[in-house]
């Protein structure tokens, strides 16, 4: 049996081979990130069934390589760096090149014996992009949002007395047009009243006359023509980002209304398309996990108990390990559950008649919350919550 460490980078990867000796019968070298070096690769290794590759999960570079193999049959798992950065720790090894770490991938696979990485099908895979690009806009959109913030600021500050989000179709709408105090001043109520922000609904005479009104005692200073092209160009973006968000999110809906288990989750009172989109993104498919307690560990909703010696404290914080991403995204469904879920809200309000705090309480409804979506995506039926008579 062959054991195959690659250390993955953005154009040349270098490979090493060992045997179940560990003797090294292929020292490390490097293979760039085409036709070229892949074929290179496949010609030192062993028939498939007889190799078994371990590589980093590193960025996105692993991707391409990982389909070659996968398609020619061979077995490759991925590895955390975490778990390979703490068995090259083990060896107190002091020094690291793309080379000792190719050894030390081989190496670990020949001790480690980990499991073959199976990637989710197409359709989670599709939804991963997608998600991960929609939060990419997300984030675009957020820093329009906090440029047009500085820039209300200087020129116009009281408009948020009287809009008070400046992400909104009527902020924009307003603005686009009339950039700055200046602007709003020497506007004619009429035509102020009469602009429309969403293709039906317009500003109205009420909020024309009480900006016009502000604009003309207005205490912002910066007019001039650097100010207005800026607040018209991010106004013109939002509007675009703004469009865009909404076309991703009909995009989404539509791939999790094909895929099995995503829709199936939509099911768990609490979890939105959103929220289920982004749980198969992150998860693949939640039933590959031997348990409800191996899907939590993942996530990350697990205590890191830390008693040691004469130091018993009676609460923990929750690990450090896990992805962040996934809690990050269910905590305001957790939020919204233990309020609508009667299932989740009785476990909820149990433990907060205990005495347990609201956070601590919050995180054991997450773990619960995962339980359910192991629970559905293991037995591919719609959520059916037990509550007690």
């Amino acid at each position: 049996m062959q054991f195959v460490g690659i250390d993955i980078a953005s154009e040349t990867h270098v490979f090493a081979v060992i045997d179940a000796d560990g003797t090294v019968l292929v020292k490390p070298k490097p293979i760039t990130e085409d036709a070229t070096g892949h074929s290179t690769l496949l010609a030192a290794l062993a028939p498939p069934g007889e190799a078994l590759v371990v590589m980093e999960a590193t960025g996105h570079y692993w991707k391409n390589l990982f389909a070659v193999l996968a398609a020619k049959g061979y077995g490759v798992a991925l590895i955390n760096p975490l778990r390979t950065h703490r068995f090259q720790g083990e060896s107190l090894e002091r020094t690291k090149t793309d080379a000792i770490d190719a050894i030390g991938l081989a190496r670990f696979g020949r001790e480690k014996r980990p499991a073959v990485t199976r990637l989710g099908s197409q359709a989670s895979e599709d939804l991963r992009e997608l998600v991960r690009h929609r939060d990419r806009l997300r984030q675009d959109f957020d820093d329009r949002v906090r440029q047009l913030h500085r820039l209300v600021d200087l020129g116009f500050p009281e408009f948020r007395r009287y809009v008070r989000t400046l992400d909104s179709m009527l902020a924009t709408a307003i603005l686009v047009e009339y950039p700055t105090a200046e602007a709003v001043a020497k506007a004619t109520p009429r035509r102020l009243a009469k602009l429309r922000y969403d293709g039906r609904h317009a500003v109205g005479a009420e909020l024309a006359d009480q900006l016009i009104a502000a604009a003309k005692r207005s205490v912002g200073q910066h007019h001039g023509t650097a100010y207005r092209v800026q607040v018209r160009d991010v106004c013109q973006d939002l509007d675009l980002w703004r469009r865009r968000l909404a076309e991703r999110d009909g995009d989404i809906a539509r791939l999790l209304d094909d895929h099995e288990v995503g829709s199936l989750l939509t099911s768990i009172d609490g979890i939105g398309p959103g929220t289920a989109a982004r749980l198969i993104a992150e998860l693949g498919d939640p039933a590959r996990f031997d348990s409800a307690a191996a899907l939590a560990a993942y996530v990350g909703v697990v205590p890191a108990l830390r008693h040691s010696g004469k130091r018993r404290p009676n609460r923990a914080a929750i690990t450090a390990i896990g992805n962040a991403r996934l809690r990050t995204a269910l905590w305001m469904p957790t939020l919204t559950a233990v309020r609508r879920n009667p299932w989740l809200k009785a476990f909820y309000d149990r433990l907060r008649a205990q005495g347990k705090p609201p956070k601590l309480a919050l995180l054991a409804a997450m773990r619960k919350l995962l339980v359910a979506v192991y629970a559905v995506a293991k037995a591919r039926k719609p959520f059916v919550p037990k509550l007690a008579g």
